[in-house]
């Protein structure tokens, strides 16, 4: 099973020029360590920050910037506005009644960005 995905990971999305944080809501610590994610932490600015500027041309505001610029691809201001939860999610493991979300998870953007975590957020120690 891939790492789940807590507060702190770097999360990237395939229409954004920056990559952003994933915040969890301390509700979903468990034991030690950073709040891990379930499958609902996916919203907009309170669990996805933005990705810089968005090159998406379904966004409207990148379909404003670029009608302005007559027809030059223009980036504008990420707003990240996923479709739904993460999915798959893990069913096997819960975290606070729901599915957590593992580094295999990807959220659709209303804009038609793909959302995927680069590095889980936790740190798995290795020594003797």
């Amino acid at each position: 099973m891939p790492p789940l995905l807590a507060a702190g990971a770097t999360l990237q999305c395939t229409m954004g020029l920056a990559p952003s944080v994933l915040n969890v809501l301390p509700i979903n610590r468990i034991l030690a360590g950073p709040p891990v994610a379930n499958i609902m932490d996916s919203a907009p600015f309170l669990n996805i920050t933005p990705f810089g500027m968005c090159t998406c041309p379904a966004n409207p505001a990148v379909a404003a910037a670029t009608a302005a610029a007559l027809g030059v691809p223009t980036p504008a201001p990420c707003i990240p506005t996923p479709a739904g939860p993460w999915v798959p999610g893990v069913p096997t493991v819960l975290v606070a009644n729901l599915p957590a979300a593992d580094l295999s998870c990807k959220l659709i953007c209303c804009f038609g960005g793909v959302i995927s975590p680069l590095q889980p957020g936790q740190m798995i120690a290795v020594g003797p």
